[in-house]
């Protein structure tokens, strides 16, 4: 009997290690996970922006440097390594994106254009998905990293070698001025 009690124990806290280490191991999966799904919105929004630009090229013949910037910007962002390098990257694309969207509206004729309309719809929703992706990679982000923080998850976290997952966050305050877009068809 003196022996069974801290085998019961010594088993209890081995059973409490195995879950708190498979709770670690599914939130480190779902981060990778909900980063990928940021991952695919991004290189969507990256397949659109070169064809909205060829798109307006021909009518924005005073405007081909802005061109060139988001284009720039876009290949800047495509390459991102990382979490913060992709948010300072893409944070400067939707600055560009919001100042290309601004131009347009100045060319009647190409607020018309069907193709135009179209591909800044789909851009403008590309950018609310990636909007929801990005906070749901971070509020899984933080509740993994609470997970590994606190006691005493932090006991096996720090047994297995986790390590801390990367918040999406945008570094320039200017990047956090919501872009104005109008996609009206009113001058």
């Amino acid at each position: 009997m003196f022996f069974i009690v801290p085998l019961i124990i010594l088993f209890a806290i081995l059973f409490w290690a195995i879950m708190k280490y498979n709770i670690l191991v599914t939130m480190k999966n779902q981060v990778t996970n909900a980063w990928s799904q940021i991952d695919i919105q991004l290189k969507r929004r990256h397949d659109l922006i070169p064809n909205l630009v060829n798109t307006v090229k021909g009518y924005m013949e005073f405007e081909q440097d802005t061109l060139r910037q988001v284009i720039q910007a876009r290949n800047a962002a495509a390459s991102a390594k990382g979490v913060a390098d992709s948010a300072v990257k893409e944070g400067e694309l939707t600055q560009l994106l919001s100042r290309l969207f601004s131009l347009v509206e100045n060319y009647p004729e190409l607020k018309a254009n069907e193709n135009v309309r179209t591909l800044m719809e789909e851009l403008t929703s590309t950018e609310n998905t990636v909007s929801f992706s990005r906070q749901f990679y971070n509020d899984i982000t933080t509740k993994f990293n609470t997970s590994q923080q606190t006691f005493p998850g932090n006991i096996i976290a720090g047994m297995f070698t986790f390590k801390l997952a990367e918040l999406f966050e945008l570094k320039v305050p200017k990047e956090r001025e919501a872009p104005v877009v109008n996609l009206s068809m009113r001058s």
